[in-house]
């Protein structure tokens, strides 16, 4: 069943070999509504798929993840309609009307960390979940070992114990559950999304820690927003769902504080102005505070519950460590910015990006060297020195974060160019378009 592309009908520039990102020769000046979070409307489309009655979602991004999920709904029977960035669904109550369905979700970690249990929560049904290579390489077993405790029946049959597996619709029963947090806060996701449609009460305990708690945050909003009973404490290392199911909603979603970060952090290189004015620093999203290490970059920063505004200074600040762990996903941003800071800078406690779309510090690495610029690798992180950024080709390794991270470099540096640029279309299939509303000049190669 395994397709070998990832990407939807909903992609830009896919059909590309090459974009490059040309330097901008005065500084960014703009007023910019990014799209909706991924974050959100992959958890969302989920739950409306699991609740009793219709549920209509606004402002949801439309992405290859959010794509492959809705697909996945069509080929479970679901009825589903999309108009814009609106999306119809007609829950089923964890009742799948097809009882058997190969699903394809192409490179979506949310998709494979949130269906498992989704499906094995349903009254019977076979379904068959597989994405492309690089999705079975990410781990799975902690999610499927809790689930199973859950009495899920799922067998693995990856190598790398993931994708692609085999769930049965046989329900899930309550009880006491342990589940690590330490690799992913999506496996965490996965059970409590899964968790109030349960025949009794679910209590978990999570081992070793959580990454990136905030996204654990942006699931229990959304279940309450559902009509689910979850109960946690102040950590999110202990949790009590009881059974009750989700009632449909009207609900419109926020936008994706990730993907504004690449737009702060283009004013932050060219001495410019860039106000995001659909995210506010009270957002549940961890990347909404990413504005904080800006400021500390010498930005000049507004940060209000409404928009975000950054402007860049004349030179960067650079000098200091920063443990990037709480917004894993900007670690790599950072290493656009540094090279044309005043001192080095180090990023920290973010060994798990290792497993992500790519292993993002070894792909960022190379890729800074291969631009001429000295970084050291480490095992949870990297350190990245000032220097003057030669022209390269740049291979993202099909990741979306990298590529657009590449873009950055583009900005301030003559030929920089992008393999695979149609990757971005992951979280941001129009990222190309939004860089034109600040000016810059994008060529693409077939």
């Amino acid at each position: 069943m395994q397709q070998k592309s990832s990407r939807s009908p909903w992609s830009e520039a896919t059909h590309f070999r090459l974009a490059e990102v040309m330097p901008l020769d005065r500084p960014v000046d703009a007023r910019l509504r990014v799209p909706g979070s991924k974050s959100f409307t992959n958890r969302a489309i989920v739950i409306a798929a699991l609740a009793k009655g219709e549920s209509v979602l606004s402002g949801i991004l439309k992405s290859d993840d959010s794509y492959w999920c809705l697909d996945a709904l069509r080929r479970l029977g679901v009825a589903v309609s999309v108009e814009e960035d609106q999306v119809r669904i007609q829950g089923v109550q964890g009742d799948w009307p097809n009882k058997e369905a190969q699903l394809f979700i192409g490179a979506a970690g949310t998709i494979a960390r949130f269906l498992p249990g989704a499906l094995a929560a349903g009254r019977g049904g076979r379904y068959v979940v597989d994405g492309i290579e690089q999705l079975r390489k990410r781990p799975l077993r902690p999610l499927i070992d809790a689930l199973g405790d859950l009495g899920a029946r799922i067998t693995v049959q990856g190598e790398s114990g993931g994708l692609p597996l085999i769930i049965e619709g046989t329900g899930l029963t309550g009880g006491e559950i342990r589940i690590e947090g330490h690799v992913s806060s999506q496996f965490l996701s996965g059970l409590l999304l899964a968790s109030p449609m349960a025949a009794g009460s679910v209590q978990i305990q999570v081992e070793n820690g959580l990454v990136q708690p905030a996204y654990v945050g942006i699931t229990v909003q959304l279940m309450r927003q559902f009509g689910a009973h979850v109960e946690h404490d102040d950590h999110y290392r202990s949790f009590v769902v009881e059974p009750g199911g989700y009632t449909g909603q009207t609900a419109v979603l926020e936008a994706d504080a990730s993907t504004a970060c690449y737009f702060l952090a283009a004013a932050a290189l060219t001495q410019g102005t860039v106000r995001i004015t659909n995210v506010g620093y009270s957002s549940f999203q961890p990347d909404a505070n990413f504005i904080d290490v800006l400021e500390r970059m010498g930005c000049q920063c507004e940060k209000t519950q409404t928009y975000l505004q950054v402007t860049g200074p004349a030179q960067l600040k650079g000098g200091f460590t920063v443990d990037m762990k709480p917004m894993s996903d900007q670690a790599i941003t950072i290493a656009a910015l540094a090279p044309f800071a005043d001192a080095p800078v180090r990023v920290t406690n973010v060994a798990h990006i290792r497993h992500h779309e790519s292993d993002r510090i070894a792909v960022i690495c190379t890729a800074l060297r291969k631009t001429g610029i000295q970084v050291e690798e480490q095992e949870d992180g990297f350190t990245v020195y000032p220097g003057e950024p030669h022209g390269a080709t740049l291979d993202p390794h099909d990741d979306h974060r990298q590529a657009m991270t590449f873009a950055l470099l583009g900005l301030k540096v003559p030929g920089i160019k992008i393999e695979n640029p149609g990757c971005v279309s992951k979280t941001c299939p129009m990222f190309y378009e939004e860089l034109k509303k600040l000016g810059v000049s994008v060529k693409f190669f077939e």
